[in-house]
């Protein structure tokens, strides 16, 4: 029995209702996550397709539990990658996919207005500061999450989320300040008293 990470979700066997279940349990984080990477709204909805149509040839591949949803980001990734190089392809799902992306995309707006000036100073970071700031702060995963969508080993990329967020910071305005003590007020001399 397999657990596709939210629920009772489980494999049992019958391969259309396991399909339905990983479909519905993830298809928000596919999609809000093909979203963020497209200019298009029907650019992610073929991303999305994609990722579901691999998922439902490799339905007994994909991970059960906490790894599904980093299985599926990865395919995704690979899928926009393939989008982008113009072998990407449209499937039967992406009308029905297009039809639900109108109730999604006015999800994420409230959210996407509220960190506007974030994502404006992560598109001046590099590529690579960019990816993997998204995958943490926007799809939530953590290191060792990130490093199976993107392939590398965590132990890569610890490193450079924290060199990342650093230089997310710095672009914000806001770094911490310094550790020790505040600076002190000067001190003003005061004024002796005479005899009376």
């Amino acid at each position: 029995m397999r657990d596709f990470g939210q629920g009772d979700a489980r494999f049992d066997g019958d391969r259309e209702g396991d399909f339905r279940r990983l479909y519905a349990a993830h298809f928000d984080a596919v999609l809000g996550f093909a979203l963020r990477r497209t200019d298009r709204p029907e650019d992610a909805a073929d991303v999305t397709a994609d990722t579901f149509l691999v998922a439902w040839r490799r339905l007994r591949h994909v991970p059960p539990g906490e790894a599904t949803r980093p299985w599926l980001y990865a395919v995704a990734r690979r899928t926009l990658a393939n989008q982008r190089r113009g072998e990407g392809r449209r499937v039967a799902l992406g009308e029905r996919l297009r039809l639900q992306i109108a109730h999604a995309v006015a999800d994420l707006a409230d959210d996407v207005v509220h960190r506007a000036d974030v994502t404006a100073a992560m598109r001046r970071l590099s590529a690579r500061d960019e990816e993997v700031l998204q995958l943490h702060l926007w799809e939530g995963l953590e290191p060792r999450e990130i490093a199976e969508v993107l392939g590398l080993p965590a132990t890569v990329v610890r490193p450079r989320l924290s060199r990342a967020r650093a230089r997310l910071r710095a672009l914000l305005g806001n770094d911490p300040p310094a550790g020790g003590h505040l600076p002190a007020e000067p001190v003003t001399s005061i004024p002796k008293e005479g005899p009376r």
